[in-house]
Order: structure tokens, then C-alpha cells, then sequence
């Protein structure tokens, strides 16, 4: 099989061109950063694309970029991506789309190389090949904002003060409702988002941290005579 390897670390790309090398394919580009990929892919005409997620200069997602574009110019081009962590919603985004033919792995894969052999053949065959990490992760983030989504707009406003800081009084103030009215809408909204009292009374703090990864911005300010803050 014709390979395209894309990946800046000089010993991981060396080691990955020897394995696949060894076990019969031909490595026709070893990348150390995406630019010009999409060229090379057209001159080389690879039957494989492996990059990391990482990629020069910034490090953030030009790997992943670089996927999503040759996913959308060559859809029938299998692209395996390689990542040192999982990324959520980079792998969302690859596994979103319409195209077959797609792996996520983490890098600790490739050290078991009759693994990481076999679903580079998996992959070159159709399959979607996803490390069971990746599918933990987002599972457990859908999960999370399922959570979420109990909530009414108001019970979202009292989130996000919760996650200022601010006490009930401070809430009641901000949102021209009582405190009482307050009490309800924390006790309603701890359990949608299935937090228990605890005898350390960390409810507070864990619809905080709900809040910092699924949140809006607090909506503040006086509502109107139907209850829809302005």
C-alpha cells in the first residue's frame, strides 16, 4: 500500500516509516509539518494519509485541517489521524462527516504494531477505526450536555451567576427575582444535572464546572411582562 505520513516529531515519523516499510507498504511522503499536503497527495497519489493532529507552526489543528481538506477534495482517500490526546471535538469533526474510510487513533496505539498494522489495513479497506478511548470521551460529553439540555433558559442564567461566584442574594439581584424563587430554580436545576447533596455541600462547585464546559453566557438584566430577560 502507497502511505503518506504527515507528523512533526523526527523520531515517531522515522519509526513509523520503518514499521510500515517493514511490513511491506511504501511510505511515498514523510511530512514534518501540512503545508503544501494537498499537492503532494496529487503528485505522490497515496492510498493512505496518516497525520498527526498537532502540526507546525501553532500546534493546534492544522493536522486536523489538513484532513478535513482532503477528506473534502478526495473522498474516497482513506486518512488515518494520530493524536497524543483526545481531542473531542476534532474528532467530531472528522466523524461527522460523510466519508467512510477514516481512523482516530491515540499514539500509545502504534506501540503495538500488529494493532496498529492491522487497522491501517482496516482503514485502506472502508472501515471507520476509532480508539476505544476516543469513543469513551465522546460518549461521556454527549452525555453531558444531554444534561444540559433539562434546563430552562432561566435555570441556565442561575448556572452561569453559580459559576461567578455568587450567592443567592447576588442572583435574586441580578435576575429582579426573589431569593425564594431562587431556591428553586438551583434545587430544580441540581437535579437535572443529577447532583446530589453531599455532606461537603460540593453541588455548588460541580454545577459550576458543568456550566464552564457546556455553558452560556449569563443572561442578567430586567425581564419583561412574559419573564424573557432584556
Amino acid at each position: 500500500m502507497r502511505i503518506l505520513i504527515c507528523e512533526d516529531s523526527t523520531l515517531l515519523r522515522e519509526g513509523l516509516v520503518r514499521v510500515l516499510e517493514d511490513a511491506g507498504h511504501t511510505v511515498v511522503a514523510a511530512l514534518p509539518h501540512a503545508d503544501g499536503i494537498v499537492d503532494t497527495v496529487i503528485e505522490t497519489a497515496p492510498e493512505l494519509c496518516i497525520l498527526d493532529v498537532r502540526l507546525p507552526p501553532t500546534f493546534t489543528d492544522e493536522g486536523i485541517q489538513a484532513a478535513l481538506t482532503l477528506r473534502a477534495q478526495h473522498p474516497t482517500l482513506p486518512v488515518l489521524v494520530l493524536s497524543q490526546y483526545v481531542e473531542e471535538r476534532y474528532a467530531s469533526d472528522l466523524i461527522t462527516g460523510q466519508n467512510a474510510a477514516l481512523g482516530y487513533l491515540l499514539k500509545d496505539r502504534v506501540a503495538d504494531v500488529k494493532d496498529f498494522l492491522d487497522s491501517i489495513d482496516r482503514i485502506a479497506a472502508g472501515a471507520t477505526v476509532l480508539d476505544p478511548e476516543v469513543v469513551a470521551q465522546l460518549l461521556t460529553r454527549r452525555a453531558r450536555d444531554e444534561r444540559m439540555s433539562r434546563l430552562t433558559d432561566r435555570e441556565r442564567s442561575v448556572l452561569a451567576l453559580i459559576a461567578e461566584g455568587k450567592s443567592n442574594a447576588a442572583i435574586a439581584a441580578a435576575l429582579f427575582v426573589s431569593e425564594a424563587s431562587v431556591e428553586k430554580y438551583i434545587t430544580s436545576l441540581f437535579q437535572k444535572l443529577g447532583l446530589e447533596q453531599d455532606e461537603h455541600g460540593n453541588r455548588r462547585v460541580l454545577a459550576a464546572l458543568v456550566h464552564l464546559e457546556h455553558g452560556t453566557p449569563p443572561a442578567t438584566g430586567h425581564p419583561d411582562q412574559n419573564g424573557t430577560l432584556r
